[in-house]
């Protein structure tokens, strides 16, 4: 379990909205921030103590008028953990995926059971963003099947689990933060997978190490365009590239990128306003 001492900031928002609490996610997610939660009328926002710095954050908040104020507190990691267990509910994919919770009890079985313990990582299936990855891989099961995947920016390799257990050939999980990393290389042993999942703690570099059939990337847009030329330079020809981590709004721009780098489109979901396109390398 992490101890590592954590900041929580309390966002007030006045009107309080889901849609707002989201945008303002994807808006605080730039800086070091690494995991969030929405409980009206506030959204939660947790850093590492040493790199929390309120200037930063008052920058952003400060172009919102529907922010009423914040305040920050200092946590443990394993407190955060364990209110998170606490509220957390199974969450069902399509009737194929289920993902828990250490403390859920017993939950119908479906096609593919995963169990995460975030640790302070992104990445539990409660997002719309990794919600519709799930849906997305699930639709391309026989491209992941015996392939080789890349989950990038893998928070807690809910994704990467999938694969695996969908039958990918060898998967590497990375993540650029160490806490990240180490909830990935836990849940992946954790769901009996581990001997097919290597994580990794870095950057986009690390690609370079293989070529993949499958990159699965659910980041902030502007990671994703300025890291897509690395993705494209890794993806085999014929290989699938899947990416979320961005609104609706942003397709255009991303598959615009996308094209000028020789990939196709090949699929796009949406919801509530969030966006996962699929692109082919030819």
């Amino acid at each position: 379990m992490n101890s590592q001492e954590y900041i929580e900031v309390r966002v007030r928002l006045a009107p309080f909205s889901e849609e707002m609490a989201e945008v303002l996610t994807a808006e605080i997610a730039e800086l070091p921030y690494e995991s969030f939660v929405t409980e009206a009328p506030e959204l939660k926002c947790y850093i590492q103590k040493d790199l929390y710095q309120p200037a930063h954050l008052k920058a952003i908040l400060s172009g919102y008028r529907c922010v009423a104020g914040f305040e920050a507190a200092l946590v443990q990691g394993e407190n955060w953990n364990r209110a998170w267990e606490e509220r957390f509910s199974p969450i069902v994919v399509d009737g194929t995926v289920t993902i828990k919770a250490p403390q859920n009890g017993a939950v119908p079985r479906t096609r593919f059971n995963i169990w995460i313990d975030p640790e302070m990582a992104f990445g539990t299936g409660s997002h719309h963003t990794t919600y519709m990855m799930m849906q997305a891989m699930l639709k391309r099961e026989d491209r992941i099947r015996g392939h080789a995947v890349l989950d990038m920016g893998c928070g807690t390799a809910i994704l990467g689990i999938l694969a695996a257990k969908m039958g990918a050939r060898k998967v590497w999980a990375i993540d650029i933060d160490a806490v990240a990393a180490r909830s990935a290389w836990g849940n992946a042993r954790w769901n009996r997978v581990g001997t097919r999942i290597q994580t990794l703690c870095g950057d986009a570099s690390l690609l370079q190490m293989g070529t993949y059939d499958v990159i699965l990337a659910n980041i902030h847009r502007n990671i994703i365009l300025q890291d897509l030329p690395t993705y494209v330079r890794s993806l085999r020809p014929g290989g699938t590239l899947l990416l979320s981590g961005f609104f609706e709004a942003d397709v255009p721009a991303v598959t615009t990128a996308a094209g000028a780098l020789g990939l196709r489109p090949d699929g796009l979901l949406l919801r509530e306003g969030w966006a996962c396109p699929a692109f082919r390398k030819p």
